[in-house]
């Protein structure tokens, strides 16, 4: 009964300032009045203690501290009234052995690896640390001269071979930023290099920015950035299950075949320890934009300074805990909304992950108040806490690729939340919930300012929706089974103790939320999100922004290729863009018209496959692991996407006719992406109103 009355109002996508898409007029009050109730419930206190909690010890994958934080958030949820599970999988996850970093020559210097506690800061000096490390390096002890790269991208190499410097056979350090940190180890190897060291500059990442820890938030001397350098950009997950879970008596390759894993060893410094390898450097002096905030010469090498690296990881396979807990739909509960955030830590883990996963819990005890007083939401809800996310997703990815099909058929959305501080609030996300998260920002408040969180986040240029790549557990969701995704928080990663032994509870009361007030105001607009795309009748995707994104990209693709533009045949992209603009165009004006009287079931099915449309099995050149034709992590980016990437890689690799065979595939899924919106169009003018 209740199926039919919904499914009889009218419906209007105009953008009236209280209109909420997805909903006919006569049910967005009551929809605000639901939303209201559950604005009242989060409180900053509870969030205090679920990071205070959870970032008491360590709690890196494998360990027995994960597996106690998974046992705290299953009794949370279980507390709350929710129906909750851990569901446990096995995955190579390497610690270290053997770390060495020791120069020979000009002067003899053993690096320290270690950071040291703070007297400050109890939480820096808690038992069962996991050293400084790069997961999945490739083990080995070599010893060679040693090269300053800058960040150790392409172009860097690029410039050293101009400057007629060879990086074969010998060990070059990098430092970090501009790119994924796995990026640098991969092309350091493709350019003949035998093992890579990874430094914190204090001009990215330390004095320069300003005071350091425990002064300031920024890193001190001795801090390291610990972090996989998994190649992300072909697959993400257990890396010897690519494209099933890793269960008990599953199939896996051997380590040999496994294309993500680093053969080279690497290992991440302190820029107190780069300082004398870099001062050991002689030959010519680095380029201006290389040079960092270290008071010496930034010279470039190769040599005299020599170096002997060893890293020997083990090859274990240990535990990945993710808990999962649900509400059922009273509706349609065979339709999913699904939020999840990691719950494992390089260390102890305030501020990545413990402020995202304490909104989720805290949102998860609102809904548990709410099911308590008698209401039900229409669509499932589910909530997780993902497992071995540092390692490379592999707690997510695993537990995708286990419910794959069932995702397939049922999965609205699912939405992320990876950490959260202070600044203002950013996203990335799928085109298709653009439109709709903007409303859902128009409608909450800054806790600072008070203003609306679209206003707050737009004050001196426009909020933009990035494309998703791969930086975190969103990433099987939507470049493999093709479910439309948002990630979003507040402010930036914890800067200057991000991955060390500092990123602690202290820090974060210090130096970000301390108040919870944004910790407090993201569990709001994602139990809102998550409301939002509950009730609704019809499922609130919109289809102009995406066309409009997509030939936005085509365009740079075209400016790209430059004069070889003629080389490029773009035209299938370009009409197919035209068909999703109709389409999208009839869509929207049967929605002004109402939504139909009768079953919407199967027009809300039709909706759920439209990001599903944009994959395609065979997915992406040399990497069919990513099936999204729209967007994936860049080669040479990692975290950050590129667009049409399929296109994009081929024209900045100069390779005309891949380029245009990507350019067919990219019109394939928009065609198919054009199919869906016609049915829906058809089946909305179709039916009875």
């Amino acid at each position: 009964m209740r199926l039919i009355l919904l499914a009889a109002l009218l419906l209007s996508p105009t953008q009236a300032a209280d209109d909420l898409r997805g909903f006919p007029p006569g049910r967005t009050e009551a929809q605000r009045r639901l939303e209201e109730r559950f604005r009242a419930l989060p409180r900053p206190e509870h969030m205090r203690e679920y990071v205070r909690r959870m970032s008491r010890q360590p709690h890196h994958a494998g360990s027995a501290g994960s597996r106690a934080v998974a046992e705290y958030a299953l009794k949370l949820f279980q507390d709350w009234g929710l129906e909750a599970r851990i569901e446990t999988f096995e995955a190579l996850l390497p610690y270290p052995a053997e770390r060495r970093v020791e120069m020979l020559v000009p002067v003899q210097y053993r690096a320290r690896l270690e950071e040291p506690a703070l007297e400050e800061d109890p939480d820096t000096a808690v038992a069962g640390q996991l050293p400084s490390y790069n997961a999945y390096s490739g083990s080995g002890d070599v010893t060679a001269p040693l090269v300053y790269v800058n960040y150790g991208l392409p172009d860097d190499y690029r410039t050293l071979k101009e400057l007629g410097i060879d990086v074969r056979g010998k060990i070059v350090l990098a430092r970090y930023g501009q790119s994924w940190r796995g990026t640098k180890p991969k092309v350091a190897a493709e350019n003949g290099a035998v093992g890579c060291l990874i430094y914190s500059d204090p001009r990215d990442d330390g004095y320069f920015q300003g005071d350091v820890y425990p002064l300031g938030p920024f890193r001190p001397p001795h801090g390291v950035q610990r972090g996989s350098v998994m190649d992300m950009p072909l697959y993400v997950g257990y890396p010897l299950t690519p494209g099933w879970a890793s269960e008990p008596g599953a199939r896996r390759l051997p380590a040999d075949e496994a294309r993500t894993l680093m053969r080279i060893p690497v290992q991440p410094i302190s820029y107190a320890d780069a300082q004398p390898l870099l001062a050991g450097l002689a030959g010519r002096v680095a380029p201006e934009p290389w040079r960092g905030a270290l008071p010496l010469t930034y010279h470039l090498g190769p040599g005299p300074a020599t170096v002997r690296l060893q890293v020997e990881l083990d090859s274990n396979s240990r535990p990945v805990h993710d808990v999962v807990a649900s509400i059922p739909g009273s509706v349609w509960p065979d339709e999913w909304i699904v939020w999840g955030n990691h719950h494992d830590a390089w260390v102890t883990g305030a501020a990545d992950p413990a402020t995202g996963a304490a909104a989720v819990l805290e949102a998860a005890r609102a809904f548990g108040e709410l099911k308590k007083s008698g209401w039900k939401p229409s669509r499932t809800l589910v909530f997780a806490l993902w497992d071995a996310e540092e390692f490379g997703l592999v707690g997510s990815t695993e537990w995708v690729e286990k419910h794959r099909e069932e995702l397939k058929a049922k999965a609205v959305a699912y939405l992320n939340t990876d950490s959260t501080g202070r600044g203002r609030i950013g996203a990335g996300s799928s085109p298709l919930l653009e439109r709709f998260f903007r409303e859902v920002l128009r409608d909450a408040r800054d806790p600072r300012s008070g203003r609306s969180l679209i206003e707050a986040a737009e004050q001196d240029r426009p909020l933009r929706f990035s494309a998703l790549g791969a930086g975190s557990d969103y990433v099987a969701f939507v470049h493999q089974a093709g479910i439309a995704s948002l990630n979003t928080g507040f402010g930036e990663d914890p800067g200057g103790v991000y991955h060390s032994i500092y990123d602690t509870f202290r820090w974060h009361a210090r130096f970000s939320d301390g108040d919870f007030l944004n910790g407090r105001t993201l569990t709001e607009v994602m139990g809102v999100t998550v409301l939002r795309l509950s009730e609704a009748p019809v499922v609130p995707f919109e289809f102009g922004a995406l066309a409009a994104a997509a030939g936005g990209w085509a365009e740079e693709i075209a400016k790209l290729a430059g004069q070889d533009a003629a080389r490029m045949n773009l035209k299938p992209v370009s009409e197919a863009l035209a068909g999703v603009r109709e389409a999208s165009a009839a869509y929207e004006a049967e929605l002004a018209r109402g939504v139909p009287a009768g079953e919407v079931a199967e027009l809300n099915r039709i909706l759920r496959g439209c990001e599903r449309a944009l994959t395609l099995e065979e997915g992406l050149p040399d990497r069919p692991w990513y099936k999204h034709q729209l967007y994936a992590p860049g080669l040479y980016t990692g975290y950050s996407a590129k667009t049409l990437p399929g296109i994009r890689e081929a024209v900045e690799a100069g390779r005309w006719e891949q380029a245009n065979l990507a350019a067919r595939s990219v019109a394939r899924a928009l065609d198919r992406l054009r199919e869906r919106i016609g049915q829906a169009a058809r089946l909305a003018h179709g039916l009875e109103r």
